[in-house]
């Protein structure tokens, strides 16, 4: 197949150097200097490839922003648009639709039992601002506990949860009041300065301790898989400990699967790998494999309860937009007739072994963590002191990441993947193959020197 079979076919009259400096000119470049930026032309992306304005194919080794789960283009979920479009474009969220119903009856089959009550909202940022006015009314508390090494979104409240750097420019205004900070659960680099298993899992036991000294405590957050941060692992004992500390002070647990969910971890929820079913679960990103953006707050039956007689004061323009929904209900069939969660669960193996061996070979590898098709590769200067070679105030101060160097090399070569700080993130579509998988992790390979030259 030459370039020009590919070359995608351009609709709008504009070459893709205008569509680029327009682009650049007249828009944010988010998380970035904007000096630096100079977007790709993305044209047409099919299955596990994006394709740029020169009908150049890349394997999309992240599903863009860990989103696109189900793949690119799936034609049942993009003519489930169509469809609703046609049916009811719109309607206000006092009323009830047939998609409303339709996808609300879904949820009940793949969300962690006992939770039954959704507000849907346009994003993972809105669903975790509705998860805190939801916990802080049914509580009648006002704190919430997030952790270090985390990123729950980008508006006032959500980025005042929010553990990394993505948080520091908003200070000390954009600090929320309210939110208190304990430690992520981090195995490779405790920041307790502990090692596991003979800590006893001290950071859920410190949460405990915030709980008790904090006071007025509304609720504890946490993505059960740090996303972003690292796709950083809890041992088995933390989540069912963490549950328990929670029940026993009347906390509320609020996971953020908004990363997490939709078969990403190889199940249908990352929680479901401890058997832990949190008070609040908050996803986006594959619940329509972001084809549109569609946020869910979903809480358990006792929440839902309380605002039988108790005033619910929240709500917004697009909660539970029909054209949202239409996509998610197709998203979530086509999920289950490709048997994607145990698929990915199945090539965990593959991928773990793959990225072992790559330890074994790159001395700049410091750990490789993950489940199912959500892994990360952590990259050290020298694994005796597990020095990163670059830090969280490098990112934002605009220094030059030695990750962000290798990232561009491999898309050069066609493989697109996400780097932060110093770690990449390998998430791919669910429906990768093993020929894809090892395309995507031999380019790695490939570039892997760059990093392990700079090693001490």
């Amino acid at each position: 197949m030459s370039p020009t079979d590919t070359l995608p076919q351009n609709m709008h009259g504009m070459t893709s150097e205008e569509i680029v400096d327009l682009t650049r000119r007249l828009n944010y470049g988010t998380w970035r200097f904007q000096k630096s930026w100079n977007p790709v032309h993305i044209a047409d992306a099919e299955d596990c490839y994006i394709i740029d304005g020169a009908g150049k194919r890349y394997l999309d080794f992240s599903s863009q922003l860990m989103c696109v789960n189900l793949g690119h283009k799936n034609p049942v979920v993009v003519e489930s648009i169509a469809q609703q479009a046609r049916e009811l474009p719109y309607a206000m969220p006092g009323y009830a639709t047939a998609t409303r119903a339709e996808l609300s009856k879904l949820l009940l089959e793949v969300l962690p039992e006992g939770i039954n009550k959704f507000f849907f909202t346009t994003s993972g940022t809105e669903a975790n601002e509705a998860a805190f006015k939801i916990a802080r009314m049914y509580t009648g508390k006002s704190k919430i506990i997030a952790r270090y090494r985390s990123y729950h979104g980008s508006t006032s409240g959500s980025i005042a949860a929010t553990g990394d750097p993505r948080r520091w420019a908003m200070e000390p205004g954009g600090k929320g009041p309210g939110v208190v900070f304990g430690p992520e659960v981090n195995c490779y680099r405790c920041p307790m300065k502990h090692t596991y298993p003979q800590c006893g899992v001290a950071c859920a036991d410190y949460i405990e301790h915030m709980i008790r000294n904090e006071s007025d405590v509304a609720a504890v957050l946490l993505e059960p898989i740090v996303g972003t941060n690292g796709v950083l692992v809890p041992p088995d004992e933390y989540f069912p400990k963490l549950r328990k500390i929670c029940d026993e002070n009347g906390v509320l647990m609020i996971a953020d699967e908004v990363m997490t969910g939709w078969g990403r971890t190889g199940k249908w929820f990352a929680v479901e790998h401890w058997g832990v079913t949190p008070d609040i679960l908050v996803t986006a990103k594959g619940i329509t494999s972001a084809y549109v953006p569609l946020g869910l707050c979903a809480t358990s039956e006792k929440i839902g309860d309380f605002f039988l007689d108790h005033y619910f004061a929240h709500g917004h323009t697009y909660e539970a937009h029909p054209m949202t929904l239409a996509p998610a209900v197709a998203t979530i069939h086509e999920m289950q007739r490709l048997n994607l969660v145990d698929r990915a669960a199945e090539l965990a193996p593959y991928v773990e072994s793959k990225l072992r061996a790559l330890k074994e070979k790159h001395r700049s590898v410091g750990e490789v963590r993950g489940k199912g098709l959500f892994w990360a590769v952590d990259l050290v200067k020298n694994r005796e002191t597990k020095e990163p070679f670059n830090t969280y105030t490098d990112k934002v101060s605009g220094v030059p990441l030695l990750v962000d160097q290798i990232a561009g090399k491999m898309f050069a070569d066609g493989v697109a993947i996400q780097a932060w700080v110093s770690h990449f993130v390998i998430a791919p579509p669910l429906i990768v193959t093993k020929e894809e998988l090892d395309r995507g992790i031999d380019t790695l390979d490939k570039h892997l020197s760059l990093a392990d030259e700079k090693c001490v």
